[in-house]
C-alpha cells in the first residue's frame, strides 16, 4: 500500500495543485462582491485543468494560462479581474522542471504581459520563477548527494571485498608454509622408516605413525588452502610463529609500553599448524590495536585449552573508539594486510570457529575467539 501511494504521489500532488489554483483564482475573480457569471468560471476551471499537464508540456501550459488570463479580462463583462494564479503556478512549474535558460527566457515576456494586462505585478511573477529555480537546484543537489552516497557505498563494498581477498591470500601463503614443512617432515620420516624397516621394525612403525599424523594435518591445511586460494603466490621462506613464542611476543609489547598479563588455563595440546598460527595472529593483532589505537594501560591475554576448542581472549582497558569498524584502522602486524579485524574474522571463519570483537561490558575492548582443535594429534 505504501509503495502504491509513493508511485501515485506526483499525480495526487498535481491534482491537488490544480484544484487549489482553480479555487483560489475563482475566489479572486469575485473578491469585489461581483455576481458569479458562468463564462469566467468555466474558463477558470478549464485553465486549472490544463495545469495537470504542467510536467510534460510546461511551455504550452504557461502559454495557455497566460492567454486564459488575458481572455477573461477581454471577453467577459466589466468587473471580472483574474488574479493570474494559474499563470503564476505554470511559471513556477516551468522554472522547477525545465532548463534554466528556457524558463528565464519565458519569464521576461510573461511578467511584462501580465503586468500590462493588470493580472499580476512583476514581483509576483519573478518570485514564482525564483521559487521554482530554487526547488530545481535543491532537487538536483539532493540527487547528486544520493548518487554520491550510492557510489561511496559501492566503493566501500568493493574495498571490503578486496581487503578480504588480500587477507585470504595472506592466510593461504602462511598455510602453504605449514604444509610445505609437514610434507618435508613426512618425506624424511618415510625415508628413515624405510632404512630401518628390516633391522628395527618398532622404530619404523613409530616413525610411520608420526608420519601418518603429520600427513593428516597436512591434508586438513590443504583443504583450507583450496577454500582460500584464488591465485598463485610465491611461498614465504621465513618460519611461521607458534604459541611457543607467545611469551616472547608478550614481552615485546611490554617493552613497547603496554603492560600485558598472560593467563593459560588447561593442559597445552599439540595443535594443528593452522589453528596455532591463527591463535598467535589474533593475539598479535589485538595487542597491536590496544597499543596503537586504544590508549590502553593494561591488556590481558587468556588461552584456555579444553575439549575440542581453544579459546583466545584479549581484553584491554583502552578508552579509544570501541566499534570494530572505527577502532581498527589497520594494525599492520605481520600477515595482517593492514586490516586486523578483517584478518581475524577470515582466520576464524576458515577454521569454522567463532569471533566476537567490541566493547567489553565493564569497559575497554575485547576480542574473543573460539577455534576448533578436533584435528589435533
Amino acid at each position: 500500500m505504501r509503495g502504491l501511494l509513493a508511485a501515485h504521489r506526483p499525480v495526487l500532488f498535481d491534482v491537488a495543485l490544480a484544484v487549489a489554483a482553480t479555487i483560489l483564482e475563482v475566489g479572486l475573480l469575485f473578491d469585489d462582491n461581483t455576481d458569479p457569471a458562468p463564462l469566467p468560471i468555466a474558463m477558470t476551471v478549464l485553465t486549472g485543468a490544463v495545469l495537470l499537464a504542467r510536467r510534460r508540456f510546461g511551455l504550452a501550459v504557461t502559454a495557455v494560462t497566460v492567454a486564459s488570463a488575458a481572455a477573461v479580462t477581454a471577453v467577459t463583462a466589466v468587473g471580472f479581474s483574474p488574479g493570474g494564479v494559474p499563470a503564476v503556478v505554470a511559471l513556477w512549474s516551468l522554472a522547477e522542471t525545465r532548463d534554466r535558460r528556457v524558463s528565464l527566457a519565458v519569464l521576461a515576456p510573461v511578467a511584462v504581459f501580465l503586468e500590462a494586462d493588470n493580472v499580476c505585478s512583476p514581483p509576483v511573477s519573478i518570485g514564482a520563477w525564483m521559487l521554482g529555480a530554487y526547488m530545481q537546484t535543491r532537487r538536483r543537489y539532493v540527487q547528486a548527494v544520493e548518487e554520491r552516497a550510492a557510489t561511496l557505498e559501492r566503493e566501500r563494498e568493493q574495498l571490503d571485498l578486496i581487503t578480504a581477498q588480500h587477507e585470504r591470500d595472506a592466510i593461504a601463503r602462511e598455510l602453504h608454509d605449514i604444509v610445505a614443512h609437514s610434507v618435508t617432515v613426512t618425506l624424511i620420516g618415510v625415508r628413515g622408516a624405510r632404512d630401518v624397516l628390516e633391522t628395527e621394525p618398532r622404530v619404523a612403525a613409530r616413525t610411520l605413525a608420526q608420519v601418518e599424523t603429520s600427513a593428516e594435518q597436512s591434508l586438513a591445511e590443504l583443504r583450507r588452502i583450496l577454500v582460500l586460494l584464488r591465485g598463485r603466490h610465491a611461498a614465504e621462506t621465513r618460519p611461521q610463529p607458534t604459541l611457543a613464542g607467545l611469551d616472547e611476543l608478550v614481552a615485546g609489547y611490554r617493552a613497547a609500553g603496554l603492560p600485558v598479563r598472560l593467563e593459560i588455563a588447561g593442559e597445552p595440546l599439540d595443535l594443528p599448524g593452522g589453528v596455532e598460527l591463527s591463535a598467535y595472529r589474533i593475539i598479535e593483532e589485538a595487542l597491536t590495536n590496544a597499543l596503537k589505537h586504544a590508549g590502553a594501560t593494561l591488556a590481558t591475554v587468556r588461552l584456555r585449552y579444553g575439549g575440542a576448542d581453544l579459546e583466545v581472549r584479549v581484553h584491554d582497558d583502552g578508552t579509544g573508539p570501541g566499534d570494530p569498524g572505527t577502532r581498527d584502522p589497520g594494525s599492520g602486524g605481520p600477515g595482517s594486510g593492514g586490516h586486523g579485524l578483517v584478518g581475524m574474522r577470515e582466520r576464524v571463519a576458515l577454521l569454522g570457529g567463532e569471533l566476537e570483537a567490541g566493547r567489553a561490558p565493564g569497559g575497554g575492548f575485547r576480542v574473543a575467539a573460539r577455534l576448533p582443535i578436533g584435528e589435533r594429534s
